[in-house]
């Protein structure tokens, strides 16, 4: 009889601790809702202002050689052919 005594004593307390955290996770959630329940919406219809994109090209080019100076030494074409 005892041992049914605390098992039930313990199924209500487990319950009501349930119960209450339960009812706790609800309430802050509604609280959530209503204090923010503005900024949603407003985040929901938000259309962002289209803009043109802007590129920035930048192309660099080595300079020519000039004719006159020799950049590379110059080797027929047969030296290196086996």
């Amino acid at each position: 009889m005892a041992r049914w005594k605390v098992t039930v004593m313990f199924t209500f307390v487990a319950a009501t601790l349930f119960l209450g955290a339960f009812l706790m996770a609800v309430g802050t959630i509604a609280w959530m809702f209503l204090l923010y329940h503005d900024k949603m919406i407003a985040a929901l219809q938000f259309e962002p202002i289209p803009h043109t994109p802007v590129y920035h090209v930048r192309i660099r080019r080595r300079r020519a050689a000039d004719a006159d100076r020799v950049s590379a030494v110059r080797v027929p074409n047969g030296v290196f052919a086996a």
